[in-house]
């Protein structure tokens, strides 16, 4: 059989003969040189030596040819785990948090707290609403706990910053929800967050050792270059807003619309015993008094979450 070096140069003969079409026509016409029979027959050779190997399925070991070792053990390609298979689920509740959300908003609402926090604005009105929609939603016979620390629809140094409409939203969708509103006033609670307070279920509104409520009338906003129509149109505006309160309040205190009228012609500040005799609340929070549900265990968590534990397999 030729070497290699043999067939590097019956290849560079083929190429010289078939790449220039002067020496093609001559082969064609005239008998084979030696050069020529020489290369047909060493490819020969080579082609068929080539087909015998790849029948056999063996591979002559070479120095330029590296080869296994026969006692080398490869891995199992196909011997592979199977790919995971997901089981269909029956929905969202198989899905539920075991815990609840880290976020101290959410903390408190699983605990049914909603806290007010802000003075009245459209925000905090909004959220407000939704969060004691939502926990009527989840449970309509558990109480609701609304915490108060708020200067009502102004801010601490007077200046209107809320609609009066932000406090009655937030009454009327307490007197909507068919859950208990157990209230506390923790700060100060002042105008419209007051009478959010004296609103609370009968019986479960309290107030910190060292909270302050106060009345007080509804506020005019800055009128600015209105035209004197419409400063009428907004003074009877602000007249009716605050008859709704005086009515509210009487509601809540058992005073007459009159009474509150005359005592709200200036501020009304109330300690807790003060707020206690004008029936704004019934009660001082002390470390003894429960008003808020003991904190559930891991396993009454689950049980709220619609988790069932699986029994232990037998060993």
């Amino acid at each position: 059989m030729p070497g290699p070096d043999s067939l590097l140069h019956s290849a560079q003969c083929l190429h010289t003969c078939f790449h220039n079409p002067q020496n093609y026509r001559h082969l064609r016409t005239a008998p084979r040189s030696a050069c020529l029979t020489q290369t047909v027959r060493s490819a020969r050779a080579w082609a068929c030596n080539s087909r015998q190997r790849c029948r056999v399925g063996t591979v002559r070991a070479s120095a330029d040819l590296w080869t296994p070792d026969q006692h080398l053990h490869l891995p199992d390609v196909h011997a592979a785990a199977a790919p995971a298979v997901v089981s269909p689920g029956s929905g969202y509740e198989d899905h539920k948090p075991r815990t609840p959300p880290p976020d101290l908003p959410s903390l408190l609402l699983d605990s049914r707290i909603t806290y007010l926090g802000m003075p009245l604005v459209p925000a905090v009105t909004e959220l407000i609403i939704a969060e004691l929609l939502y926990l009527q939603y989840k449970d309509r016979t558990k109480p609701i706990f609304l915490y108060i620390n708020s200067t009502g629809t102004s801010r601490a140094d007077g200046e209107t910053v809320g609609f009066e409409t932000e406090g009655t939203a937030i009454f009327d969708t307490m007197q909507y929800v068919t859950n208990e509103v157990h209230t506390v006033g923790v700060g100060v609670a002042i105008g419209q967050s007051c009478m959010l307070l004296s609103a609370g279920t009968k019986g479960k509104r309290f107030m910190l050792p060292h909270a302050t409520a106060m009345l007080q009338q509804p506020r005019v906003p800055p009128t600015g270059q209105r035209q004197a129509v419409e400063i009428q149109i907004k003074w009877r505006e602000v007249l009716a807003q605050k008859q709704a309160m005086l009515k509210i309040l009487s509601q809540t205190t058992g005073h007459s619309p009159e009474k509150l009228d005359k005592d709200m012609q200036r501020p009304l500040y109330m300690q807790p015993r003060d707020a206690i005799e004008y029936g704004v609340i019934d009660g001082v929070v002390r470390n003894e008094t429960s008003i808020i549900d003991a904190v559930m265990s891991p396993e009454q968590w689950d049980k709220e979450a619609g988790l069932v534990a699986k029994p232990a397999p037998a060993q």
